[in-house]
């Protein structure tokens, strides 16, 4: 048994109350319906600047109303301390998701990003130490990795953050570290690696590149790759992501500050990745072989990308339990029933 299988055994023998930022959105939907499915009592908080109501109402569909009715729901903006406070009161764990991702919205608009991913994140860590949480753990990315180029990335090794939105990532974990050591208040931040899989928006200007590109091969457009499409990538599937926060907030692992990377330990390239989606979307549906158009590489960007996960191994006892192509099989169907439906 692993020890994420142990955890959640003990979750469901004792529930706990549990703290969910950005609840509406891709990741914290999809944390939103674990807790739920191992008996929590949950309560969410999202203003809906990128967050989906539609996200929510199907995770009441799969969890059903008795598991829902463990669920309360804040519809308020962590910019604002008078929302973050109460919200955070009677919680055991915060599990903090609500951001303003993409590096080019950053690079668009750092100021909004610099709000949300900034002055949000520390109006969320004082009412946390103030409500004296047993540990808030939060979103990080593998963009604090900026121009270093080692590979694996290794937690301790870090270049110059590369946009708007990197210095914002690089700034939440130096003051979770700063609210331990001051104020004993438990932190682990947890990098994500390109993480995918259903409820992840294929629309919009700032769209993450598998729901895109699941929707231009739906729908029979170009595939549109910045640069010469070696670029790589670590690509999680998201029910990974959930393993990690669960195992980083009431897991056994020592207190403290800590930052962990959250990703599979495997690389894809783009091209590989445009026929490994095109693969899993074809073992339900028929479509066309994929049109790839090339243009200019996109600032901000890092060329490539790959984790050492042996940090989260050792401390959290964190195991991938899906690879690119389990993670895909499991999209596919969802990304052609949402996307045809509204075509």
């Amino acid at each position: 048994m692993t020890r994420y299988d142990s955890l959640k055994t003990e979750l469901s023998a004792a529930p706990r109350t549990w703290l969910v930022t950005g609840a509406a959105g891709f990741i914290g939907s999809h944390l939103v319906e674990q807790l739920l499915r191992l008996g929590q009592t949950v309560r969410g908080l999202d203003n809906f600047a990128t967050g989906r109501k539609e996200n929510l109402n199907e995770v009441r569909s799969l969890v059903g109303d008795s598991a829902w009715g463990r669920f309360t729901f804040i519809e308020g903006d962590i910019c604002n301390p008078d929302v973050c406070s109460p919200a955070c009161v009677g919680v055991d764990y915060v599990l903090h998701q609500a951001a303003l991702g993409s590096v080019p919205r950053s690079l668009a608009d750092p100021l909004r990003s610099h709000q949300a991913n900034v002055d949000g994140f520390v109006n969320m860590l004082i009412a946390a130490r103030d409500a004296k949480v047993r540990r808030f753990v939060y979103a990080s990315s593998s963009s604090v990795y900026g121009d270093h180029p080692a590979l694996p990335k290794v937690e301790d090794v870090v270049g110059a953050p590369l946009s708007p939105y990197a210095a914002t990532k690089a700034i939440n974990e130096t003051y979770a570290r700063v609210f331990g050591r001051c104020y004993d208040l438990p932190t682990v931040g947890l990098r994500y690696f390109n993480v995918f899989g259903p409820r992840q928006d294929p629309n919009g200007a700032y769209a993450a590149v598998i729901p895109l590109w699941s929707k231009a091969l739906i729908e029979g457009a170009e595939i549109v790759v910045n640069g010469d499409g070696q670029t790589s990538r670590d690509f999680c599937y998201v029910a990974n992501v959930v393993q990690a926060n669960l195992l980083a907030a009431a897991g056994h692992g020592e207190a403290g500050a800590h930052v962990l990377n959250v990703a599979v330990g495997r690389r894809t390239t783009l091209l590989e990745l445009i026929d490994s989606i095109h693969r899993a979307i074809s073992r339900h549906h028929p479509i066309a072989a994929p049109r790839v158009v090339h243009r200019a590489e996109r600032g901000g960007d890092v060329r490539h990308s790959l984790a050492d996960i042996s940090r989260a191994t050792a401390l959290l006892g964190y195991r991938p339990t899906h690879i690119l192509e389990d993670g895909l099989a499991e999209s596919g169907a969802w990304y052609y029933k949402q996307i045809s439906r509204n075509s």
